[in-house]
């Protein structure tokens, strides 16, 4: 679960980043060249804001459902190894001392051996979950990106095509009124093109 919080944490700092910068970038390069970057009073009061419940979101996006779902499987996996593995090495362990009790062991030698099987299984299965779960953040961080990229590149279009300078996120804000909120359109934005992308 410590992934998918993190997962969850990265992917809202991606989305604060994505949302404050997509649109209000729209704007600058829009302008030409040599065009000053002063807003005067009549292009700030006509500023077009929006907002978007980021959790509204990710709970309804396609992409972001299907990740959380990869990412709850790779926990889930690496859970089940790490208690396999604490099974069979507590199983070694536990047939070692009972030999031992039981005077089972014939020669320091033999002892020994056992002991060290025992320590190498404990270092490979430390050793594999330490790899496994690298693997599990890599994948992580990787499908934070993917998600990142597909929103913010969606937003950039979208407040092109809706005239829209800034999108916030909702928790960015003290107040706004619902009837500026577009989490809905780009939520079915979203679901539209990343499911006619899954189609091909």
């Amino acid at each position: 679960m410590k992934i998918l919080n993190k997962l969850a944490g990265l992917v809202l700092v991606f989305m604060s980043i994505a949302m404050m910068a997509s649109c209000a970038g729209n704007k600058e390069e829009n302008k030409g060249a040599g065009t000053a970057a002063v807003a005067t009073e009549t292009e700030t009061s006509q500023m077009v804001i929006r907002y978007i419940d980021e959790d509204s979101l990710l709970a309804q996006y396609n992409l972001a459902k299907d990740i959380n779902e990869a990412m709850l499987r790779r926990s889930n996996q690496f859970d089940s190894e790490q208690q396999r593995r604490a099974r069979d090495i507590q199983k070694l362990a536990a047939d070692i001392e009972n030999k031992y009790k039981s005077n089972g062991y014939l020669t320091e030698e033999s002892f020994n051996a056992d002991q060290n099987k025992l320590a190498k299984m404990q270092s490979d299965a430390e050793n594999y979950l330490a790899r496994l779960q690298r693997d599990i953040q890599s994948e992580m961080q990787q499908n934070s990106i993917q998600l990142n990229d597909s929103i913010n590149n969606y937003l950039k279009a979208y407040c092109k095509e809706k005239g829209f300078n800034v999108v916030l996120r909702k928790t960015a804000t003290f107040y706004m009124d619902a009837k500026y909120d577009v989490t809905q359109d780009v939520v079915e934005g979203l679901n539209k093109r990343y499911n006619k992308v899954e189609k091909k």
